[in-house]
């Protein structure tokens, strides 16, 4: 029939052949296109459901697979050259190999977005690792395919062998920043606006965590980078978590003598007041406490005043008024705060020494 046809209209029968492949192509290029299309809409009005899920999943597989299914009928059923032939063959193991390929790093790219999407935190995290998956499968394919049509990959593997030793060598440092901020993104000891401190003394606002460095906005409002992997090994102490209200201590020391119960009361008074007063980050609704600890110090009593603050840099205001009020009620109250004092006694070679440097008459000894 097709010899008959190819004869009616004055061509080789190969050219049809050809025409029949192409025609074919084409329908099942159009086809997956639509289809895909289809799916696409159906994943955008079904949303973050299952349903869309699902869709999402079969939005790119029907031109693929589409394209591989008219391959495969051309080559079964229509007297094709023998070069395409090969060459259709080698297309067909290169469309099998990317559906195996694409279909479960479709599943790990999808479920890394639903990831990202209910963990605001981790989305930093979600697209680097996206681009990973991608670039991962790709490379597997492509090694796949090369292996199978014949092309030996042996020079290249042992090539970047020794070339990502000395690349890694060369970047040490770069890829401990990177993995260190890898690991603060996924673990999230801190996030965006925290306020923490590092055991080295450094401290701010977060402002940034990047694949390198940290950005820390300062009281004084500076900036401070810090590397990744500095950050990750220092103790950091995290003032906004469980949450940014906390309690503050503020040391107060009177004479030794005084009525412990009447400076436990005027301290607490003072607090209340002050909290009345509203003084910007004192907390109302918590009660102030005071208590004797540590007590007993070198030269005075030592007593704790406990208030709840808003967040870590209320303490600044908050002590600074309260110990303005301090004084003056203790100021009013009679209640002093003594200076630290020492007695140092000396033993009689020493007394002696310092009378003849003094030229003073030794003291007699009764």
């Amino acid at each position: 029939m097709v010899t008959e046809l190819a004869q009616a209209l004055h061509v080789k029968p190969v050219v049809l052949y050809v025409v029949a492949l192409f025609a074919l192509l084409l329908f099942a290029f159009v086809l997956g296109f639509v289809l895909n299309r289809v799916f696409h809409r159906g994943a955008e009005k079904l949303g973050h459901t299952w349903g869309g899920l699902v869709f999402s999943l079969l939005e790119s597989l029907p031109l693929p697979l589409l394209l591989l299914a008219a391959l495969y009928t051309s080559l079964e059923l229509l007297a094709l050259p023998r070069k395409i032939e090969i060459i259709g063959s080698k297309v067909i193991l290169a469309l099998v190999v990317i559906v195996l390929f694409y279909f479960p790093a479709k599943v790990l790219i999808l479920f890394l977005r639903r990831l990202g999407r209910r963990e605001p935190g981790l989305e930093q995290v979600s697209e680097p690792a996206i681009f990973a998956v991608r670039a991962l499968f790709a490379i597997l394919a492509v090694v796949i395919v090369l292996e199978n049509l014949g092309i030996s990959l042996t020079g290249v593997w042992t090539t970047l062998g020794v070339g990502s030793v000395a690349v890694a060598l060369a970047l040490q440092e770069t890829l401990s920043n990177f993995f260190a901020g890898f690991y603060l993104l996924a673990d999230r000891p801190l996030a965006h606006g925290d306020y923490i401190k590092l055991d080295s003394g450094q401290e701010g606002y977060v402002q940034r965590i990047g694949w390198r460095s940290t950005s820390l906005r300062t009281l004084g409002n500076n900036t401070v980078v810090i590397p990744n992997s500095t950050l990750a090994k220092a103790i950091v102490t995290n003032f906004s978590t469980p949450e940014k209200q906390m309690s503050y201590s503020l040391p107060v020391s009177v004479s030794y003598g005084t009525d412990p119960k009447r400076v436990e009361t005027i301290l607490v008074e003072i607090a209340q007041q002050a909290a009345r007063d509203g003084i910007e980050g004192l907390l109302r609704e918590s009660a102030p406490s005071v208590s004797l600890i540590p007590g007993f110090g070198p030269s005075s009593l030592d007593f704790p005043l406990n208030v709840q603050l808003g967040q870590f840099t209320d303490r600044y205001l908050v002590q600074s008024e309260l110990r303005k009020r301090i004084l003056a009620r203790f100021d009013q109250e009679g209640i002093s705060m003594p200076y630290p004092t020492r007695t140092v006694q000396f033993d009689p070679p020493t007394l002696e020494a310092i009378s003849d440097a003094s030229g003073k008459p030794r003291p007699e000894s009764s």
